[in-house]
């Protein structure tokens, strides 16, 4: 499985973490950046992250920032991405479960790395149940082409 990851500077650290991390349980990591702590606008690393998984370069996004939101809100901007900010386990399990989410967005500053890396197992373990929620994800996706819902 080929996981895109991402971060702006605020996230930079987080993100190395969940790289190795991901790196020694066998997943193929694609960096897309930014490679240090130097300062740097978190839209263009959630846009090619998102960018990425819409295109099926990547199965799945991880994006980091400091909170999580923004670099969020940059990556729901790509038609096809679907991001959720994960704080712990529980909201790595519902945007799976209810949304398909395929973006993973955490916050350095607010979620421990241990945290992150059990959210973020959970987050790429875990199956969308489909059922109700299609109709849900389908309308997402109407949006995406500007459609009315």
């Amino acid at each position: 499985m080929k996981i895109a990851i991402g971060s702006d500077h605020a996230g930079f650290i987080l993100k190395e973490t969940l790289k190795a991390w991901l790196g020694e349980e066998g997943f193929e990591v694609d960096d897309l950046g930014t490679h240090s702590a130097e300062r740097v606008d978190y839209p263009h690393y959630g846009a090619a992250v998102a960018q990425a998984v819409a295109s099926g370069s990547a199965d799945f996004g991880v994006a980091v920032c400091g909170s999580g939101q923004g670099i969020c809100m940059a990556a729901n901007k790509v038609p096809g991405a679907r991001g959720g900010v994960i704080r712990d386990v529980n909201d790595a399990e519902m945007t799976r479960r209810h949304n398909n989410a395929n973006v993973a967005c955490f916050g350095e500053q607010v979620t421990e790395p241990e945290v992150a890396i059990a959210a973020l197992r959970v987050f790429l373990s875990t199956a969308f149940d489909g059922g109700r929620h299609e109709a849900r994800v389908t309308q997402l996706a109407e949006l995406d082409r500007g459609e009315s819902i």
